[in-house]
């Protein structure tokens, strides 16, 4: 791994531009099921007819198998639809030791890589993951670093960003975060930026600290402030990320109690007057 350096914020051309989508997880009840009622397709067209600019398709609900054809077919869906696709999303562990459970989860990613880039998706959601008991969160942070920079190598050689969700676990804390990506220092490395996944007393001034490494991001419809739940200022979040110069897409991942057909239209509403304003 190479020698870790000081973290630079991302490299962009000067101002902000926010453009808004959707994560299929938004609708994984639908999605999913022995007999599902929506489709990827189906997910698709739905984000057209709300106004997004862009879907985020999680690797949980394609179908299976996946050909490459196929995934053409939904390329092909989201441009006639004028929807890019702002990325794709893998569900892995990677604090793990050297052997081969890690090794699987790297071919996981891998493989991920592949379809990501036969998708012309630019950005694959990887995780961290927690460690396993009696390992130190230090410890931890390191074996993720290098699974990261292993699958970061890879990438870069298929066009496709990693980012890195701040999803509990050895990145629970910008401080984590950070960490992880100060010890890859990779340009096809950034933070998948989550806005409900720090539960602190500042949840704003952590994603604040994070915003400047963002390449991507997940929008909730609530916040955690230690452990007390609010609903998401999406303004307060918008001008955050324009401060940080942040260029990119808001993805809206919902997952509150009432149903998706009714709260996610409600939220891609104002996320666009946000991301306008």
């Amino acid at each position: 791994m190479s020698k870790a350096r000081v973290l630079l914020p991302v490299r962009r051309a000067t101002g902000s531009s926010l453009r808004v989508g959707c994560c299929a997880y938004s609708y994984r009840d639908y999605l999913t099921g022995t007999s599902p009622r929506m489709s990827i397709e189906d997910f698709i067209d739905r984000c057209a007819e709300l106004g997004c600019d862009s879907v985020e398709l999680t690797s949980y609900y394609f179908p299976s198998p996946i050909s490459v054809r196929g995934l053409h077919r939904i390329a092909r869906r989201c441009f006639l639809n004028g929807l890019e696709v702002s990325g794709t999303a893998v569900g892995n562990i990677f604090a793990l030791p050297p052997g081969p459970a890690r090794e699987a989860q790297i071919n996981l990613v891998r493989h991920w890589i592949d379809l990501s880039a036969d998708l012309g998706s630019p950005c694959l959601r990887v995780f961290a993951g927690a460690v396993p008991k009696g390992v130190s969160l230090r410890t931890g942070r390191q074996w993720v670093a290098e699974c990261v920079q292993t699958c970061a190598e890879y990438a870069a050689d298929h066009g496709v960003i990693l980012g890195l969700e701040n999803h509990g676990g050895v990145v629970a804390t910008p401080e984590g975060l950070l960490d992880i990506l100060r010890r890859v220092n990779s340009e096809w490395v950034g933070a998948k930026l989550d806005s409900g996944n720090f539960d602190s007393p500042d949840p704003y001034g952590d994603l604040a600290k994070s915003a400047p490494y963002a390449v991507s991001t997940h929008v909730k419809t609530e916040i955690r402030r230690d452990g007390v739940i609010e609903a998401t200022d999406y303004r307060r979040l918008a001008a955050l990320l324009r401060n940080a110069g942040y260029r990119g897409h808001l993805n809206l991942e919902y997952e509150g109690a009432e149903d998706a057909a009714t709260a996610v239209p409600r939220a891609i509403a104002d996320m666009l007057e946000a991301a306008r304003h």
